[in-house]
């Protein structure tokens, strides 16, 4: 079934460039919000604007400066550009939080429309291909491809709703209860795609190594003009991508729609439906790898005392590394040499911490452990080069039933710093998180994508906003995203700060009405999440 409509003839880009235009407009437009900021209002430990101002500061000046914002190469179809509109004189009758609020929904239609063009091209261009047909057993286009076509056909389905309630009448009603009826019965095959990321990325790389033909055949399907330059696996990574993207604009549109209406509660209802399917399709991705990494783990690891089962279905790796523990009594501060540091090998699970020497065979000894909750850090300061990044590290009990300590020194600031946040998580930070609701803190927004190295990293993408949690001298930060609260490091370089306070206000304001339906899962959220 074809979709040729206006929308389709009026967006004319693929969900790729859509998406990477639209958030870096977000940061063009905070940058210009913090530009016009007044100088002496540019620090968090000021006292922050009242609630009224902070919420409309920002919102009065969002429509110019989008506006001033527009030009050729960036200009997006807003609804209100829409000829229909324009002639209809309905701009002149609806108040401008109305319009802000239908151009969020027109978003939520129109971006749908490029994603599902994007899908339809890598089903027609690339799965359909028949040279490639060829190339590929049935098994590996499985893999490949996964369940694509369903993921089209529900795409479809969502889109002619969509676009049938933009048809009704030119002043959009509400589009989130349509997301919510969506998300509920059909969203699941989002669910099945993401889960088969690991197999799919697995599987992609081993083709392009073994088959030649494979991999001449992409790089022509690649380079026709159709792709505008695309890769072949921005298009498979793209329903992960929608189905993030869509709670975020749902999100948007939470934040604009009037409170305690209607169209509050099926906003909502919306979000807290594509929540659970962002979370389902996150586990998804995670499961596999670590079940192969707990395995692998498993394999490497001898026992100097009583055997501690690592593998568990509800057990997976926080953080691993080399730290340097001291020898002799705590009180020592006669450190001269090296020699009086050992090196040992931590495994730290989000329920258990092994400590362990490295043996010949790439095998490590275990000669201590202790339950994730029975950890206590304290850090050394003040204490001279010798003892520069280090810190004592408590077994409230250990596997001997007893309390002890271990001095343990980091290769840097950082290492330190990320290895007590993952030892004791309900540890103080430096500065105060989401969850306190704290009127301000420091917030940064990322201006380029990271992809997390390490478990206790956190991956990026453009525009995140997140609050500080704590940063070191050597150039990484400790944040929590707003729009999940998901927390980890990331290089410092990845983001701006967000100097205009009153932008900041905003931002929490608007997190906690998102979230406000739903504070007690929140709250679990936080505390899982804090590692």
């Amino acid at each position: 079934q074809q979709i040729v409509n206006l929308l389709n003839s009026f967006l004319g880009l693929l969900y790729q460039e859509y998406r990477d235009k639209s958030t870096r407009q977000e940061i063009e437009t905070r940058r210009l919000q913090d530009s016009q900021a007044d100088p002496e209002e540019n620090s968090a430990g000021e006292e922050t604007p009242n609630e009224s101002e902070a919420a409309s500061t920002p919102e009065s000046k969002a429509a110019p400066q989008i506006s001033s914002l527009r030009n050729s190469t960036s200009r997006f179809n807003l609804w209100q550009d829409l000829p229909e509109i324009r002639s209809s004189g309905v701009l002149s009758i609806l108040q401008p939080d109305e319009i802000k609020l239908q151009e969020a929904m027109f978003e939520l239609v129109t971006s749908e429309a490029s994603y599902y063009k994007s899908l339809n091209l890598l089903v027609s261009h690339f799965m359909e291909n028949e040279r490639l047909k060829k190339i590929l057993h049935q098994s590996e286009a499985h893999i490949l491809f996964s369940n694509v076509l369903d993921v089209m056909a529900v795409s479809e389905r969502f889109l002619l709703d969509l676009e049938q309630r933009v048809e009704e009448n030119i002043v959009i009603s509400d589009v989130c209860d349509i997301v919510h009826q969506h998300t509920v019965n059909h969203f699941s095959v989002y669910i099945t795609y993401v889960s088969n990321q690991t197999y799919q990325e697995r599987a992609y790389k081993q083709l392009l190594q073994d088959k030649p033909a494979f991999r001449e055949v992409i790089s022509q399907l690649e380079l026709d003009p159709k792709c505008k330059g695309l890769s072949f696996s921005s298009f498979l990574i793209l329903p992960f991508q929608r189905i993030t993207r869509l709670k975020l604009l749902v999100q948007n549109i939470l934040k604009k729609v009037e409170e305690k209406s209607e169209r509050e509660s099926t906003a909502l209802d919306a979000h807290k439906e594509l929540e659970t399917v962002v979370k389902a399709c996150n586990e998804g991705v995670r499961k596999m790898s670590r079940t192969e990494q707990m395995i692998s783990i498993q394999k490497k690891l001898e026992f100097k005392i009583k055997s501690v089962p690592i593998i568990s279905h509800s057990r997976w790796l926080l953080k691993q590394g080399e730290l340097q523990q001291m020898n002799g009594p705590k009180t020592s501060r006669t450190l001269r040499t090296k020699k009086l540091f050992r090196e040992i090998y931590l495994f730290l699970f989000n329920d258990l911490l092994v400590i362990c020497r490295q043996i010949p065979g790439d095998k490590y000894q275990v000669f201590d452990s202790a339950s994730r909750g029975l950890l206590r850090v304290e850090e050394l300061e003040d204490q001279g080069q010798s003892l520069a990044n280090v810190f004592i590290l408590r077994l409230l009990e250990n596997a001997d039933d007893r309390e002890v300590s271990y001095m343990l020194k980091a290769s840097s600031q950082s290492e330190m710093k990320r290895w007590m946040i993952s030892l004791a998580p309900n540890r103080r930070t430096k500065f105060v998180s989401f969850t306190s609701r704290l009127v301000d803190c420091p917030q940064i927004q990322c201006v380029h994508p990271y992809m997390a190295q390490e478990p206790d990293e956190l991956s990026l993408e453009l525009a995140d906003v997140l609050n500080v949690l704590d940063k070191t001298d050597d150039g990484w930060i400790f944040g929590e995203r707003l729009h999940d609260q998901e927390r980890g490091w990331f290089p410092s370089s990845m983001g701006e700060e967000i100097l205009n306070p009153k932008i900041r206000a905003q931002n929490l304001k608007e997190c906690f009405r998102v979230h406000k339906s739903d504070d007690s899962q929140r709250r679990k959220l936080g505390s899982r999440n804090r590692q």
